[in-house]
């Protein structure tokens, strides 16, 4: 099920870029990976079928995805909230930046942020793109979460 929400949303995020002609900002390609890291941990967690210890492991997993992807909606989230004298300024595409740059300084220039991670193009309901991501990469979070801390009979961990 967390596998179809995370290819769902990816499939919306490709949607509003290729369709609504949206351009992600550096920021917001690191939260699709936050997605896909998710996704990817629900789908082998779904293929593996873990009790006791593995569900903990893939639990953590799915905490440390979401959580690198709101920390990364909370830093597009606070650039959006900037009066625009301090936003940065705009930098290259992430396209260009790939084919110039060695992947550690594109990753360190992504977490920066530009002043397009700053622009809020589109809203729904009063929230941004990345006030969306932050709600969905809390729920991951509280979902993974309790798949860590619930009980597990003893059965359970013998079968991991």
């Amino acid at each position: 099920m967390v596998f179809l929400v995370c290819a769902g949303l990816l499939a919306v995020a490709f949607y509003m870029e290729h369709v609504m002609g949206l351009e992600p900002c550096p920021l917001c390609w690191l939260q699709r990976f936050g997605f896909m890291g998710a996704g990817l941990v629900s789908l082998l967690a779904f293929l593996h079928g873990p009790r006791g210890f593995g569900n903990r492991v893939y639990g953590l997993l799915l905490v440390v995805a979401a959580g690198a992807g709101l920390a990364v909606a909370g830093r597009q989230l606070w650039l959006q909230s900037l009066p625009a004298d301090q936003v940065p300024a705009c930098g290259p595409s992430v396209d260009y930046m790939l084919e110039v740059l060695p992947w550690f300084e594109v990753l360190q220039t992504a977490l920066k942020g530009t002043g397009d991670c700053a622009e809020v193009v589109w809203r729904f309901l009063g929230l941004s793109i990345p006030g969306w991501t932050a709600v969905f990469f809390s729920l991951l979070i509280v979902l993974g979460l309790f798949v860590m801390l619930r009980r597990y009979s003893p059965r359970d961990w013998l079968q991991s």
